[in-house]
C-alpha cells in the first residue's frame, strides 16, 4: 500500500481533540490539555467530547463528526483520542473513508483506539501512531512524552528497545508495523474491517486480562490464520494480565516453533513508559538487538522532512 503521510508537528500547531469511546475524568482531561499548551500546542475541542450515552461519550454519529470535521478543518494538524475504554468498534461504519484519505492527518491513540488506528491505514492509506491517551498527558513519564515527541516529530531512526524483554523466537525480519490492543484485534475477525496482517510485524498488547484471557485470544487468531503469513511478532505490555513469566509462558507455548521472530516485553501499551509506535509504517524486529526500529519517518513529506520537533 501507498501510504500518505501526514506532516510532523511543530510548535504552535493545533491538536483536535476526540472522544471516539468512552466518557472521561474532565479534571484529567483539563490538567492534560495544560499539558498540552506547555510544550507548545494549542488543543482545539468542541462541547460534543463531553457528551454521554451510557458507556459511551455520545452516540456513534455524534462522536463520528469531530473526526470529520477535524479530518476536515484545515487549521488542524492533528487529532488525538482523549480516552478509550468501548466504543470504536461502533464507529467504523460511520466514518466517510474517502473524505478522511483527502487530507490525511496525525491520529495518536491506543487500547480500544486501535480499532480506529488500522481501519484508517486499511481504508485511508494513512499511518497511525499508537501512543498516549490525551487525558493520561498529565501523568505519563519522562520516557513516554521523549518518545511522543521523537515520533510525531519524524525523528529517524526511531528505535525501541524491550530491555526487559524476552526473545521466544530469534530472528530478524521487516516489515509495515500493524496492530494494537489483543482484545479490540480479535473483535475485528469475521467483519468487514478485519485486517490483514500478511508480511507485517504485528504488534499487541493488552491490560486486566487473566492469562488464559491472553491464551484464549492468541490462539483464536492462531486458529483464523492470523499469525499465518506475518514477518515478525512484538508484544508489548500485558499490564495487569498476572505475571510476566506466565505471559511469556504463553507465548512460548504458542510461538517457540514458528518461523518469525518473536520478542516480548516492549514497553508500549498500557504500562509504563508507553512508547509510540507509527502503525503501517516499516520498520526492522531483531531479536538479537531486542529491538523495533524504524529506518523511515512517519510524518511529512520529503520536500519538508528537514529537523525534528523541539519542545
Amino acid at each position: 500500500m501507498e501510504l500518505q503521510y501526514p506532516e510532523s508537528l511543530k510548535p504552535g500547531d493545533r491538536i483536535g481533540m476526540v472522544a471516539p469511546a468512552s466518557p472521561f475524568d474532565r479534571g484529567r482531561f483539563s490538567r492534560s490539555i495544560e499539558v498540552l499548551r506547555r510544550i507548545g500546542f494549542e488543543p482545539v475541542f468542541t462541547d460534543r467530547i463531553f457528551y454521554k450515552k451510557g458507556y459511551f461519550a455520545g452516540t456513534a454519529p455524534q462522536r463520528a463528526r469531530d473526526i470529520h470535521e477535524f479530518f476536515a478543518a484545515p487549521d488542524i494538524r492533528a487529532l488525538w483520542a482523549v480516552r478509550g475504554g468501548y466504543g470504536s468498534l461502533r464507529l467504523l461504519p460511520e466514518l466517510d473513508y474517502e473524505a478522511i484519505a483527502q487530507t490525511p492527518k496525525i491520529f495518536i491513540g491506543c487500547s480500544d483506539i486501535s480499532a480506529l488506528l488500522i481501519t484508517f491505514y486499511f481504508k485511508c492509506g494513512i499511518p497511525a501512531f499508537h501512543g498516549p491517551m490525551a487525558v493520561s498527558l498529565a501523568e505519563v513519564d519522562t520516557d513516554t512524552m521523549e518518545g511522543l515527541v521523537r515520533a510525531l516529530g519524524g525523528h529517524c531512526p526511531l528505535e525501541i528497545k524491550a530491555l526487559q524483554g524476552r526473545v521466544i523466537r530469534e530472528g530478524r525480519a521487516s516489515g509495515p508495523v500493524l496492530g494494537g490492543n489483543l482484545a479490540t484485534l480479535c473483535h475485528l475477525l469475521g467483519t468487514p474491517y478485519a485486517p490483514d496482517f500478511t508480511g507485517c510485524i504485528l504488534f499487541i498488547e493488552d491490560t486486566g486480562e487473566k492469562p488464559y484471557r491472553i491464551d484464549r485470544m492468541l490462539t483464536q487468531m492462531l486458529f483464523a490464520g492470523c499469525f499465518d503469513n506475518i514477518a515478525g511478532l512484538a508484544a508489548g505490555t500485558f499490564e495487569s494480565c498476572g505475571s510476566a513469566g506466565e505471559v511469556n509462558r504463553i507465548f512460548a507455548e504458542l510461538f517457540s516453533k514458528s518461523r518469525f521472530p518473536v520478542v516480548t516485553g516492549f514497553p508500549a501499551g498500557h504500562g509504563s513508559p508507553n512508547m509510540t509506535l507509527p502503525l503501517g509504517v516499516r520498520a526492522t524486529l531483531d531479536s538479537s538487538g531486542l529491538s523495533l526500529t524504524y529506518q523511515k519517518r512517519a510524518v511529512g513529506k520529503p520536500a519538508d522532512m528537514q529537523g525534528d520537533v523541539r519542545v
